[in-house]
């Protein structure tokens, strides 16, 4: 990642912000795929994909990191609210608890 004081122009900087969102991407994929994952853990152990106190240690990690990074959040929060829903909507298919 590039320091943004070093990017000279638009096209710079866009640049940066495509790989930026490149590597988002890829780690979204990751996720993805532990989400995928923890959906066959769950199915062995007779477990249901929303678990509520690991879905408030999830936003409650994605709050301190963010505060850590020095970014917003409530925007956090936000993102991670989405992410852990769709996360719990793709296992509940995989468990057949749609």
């Amino acid at each position: 990642m590039r320091d943004p004081a070093t990017l000279g122009d638009m096209a710079a900087l866009r640049a940066e912000i495509d790989a930026t969102d490149k590597a988002l991407s890829a780690l979204l994929a990751h996720r993805q795929s532990l989400i995928d994952r923890a959906a066959e853990i769950k199915t062995g152990a007779g477990l249901p994909a929303r678990i509520k106190a690991r879905v408030d240690e999830v936003i409650a990690n994605a709050r301190r990191n963010a505060e850590a990074e020095g970014i917003d959040p409530d925007l956090s929060e936000t993102l991670w609210r989405e992410l852990v829903d769709w996360s719990i909507r793709r296992e509940e298919t995989v468990l057949g608890q749609e």
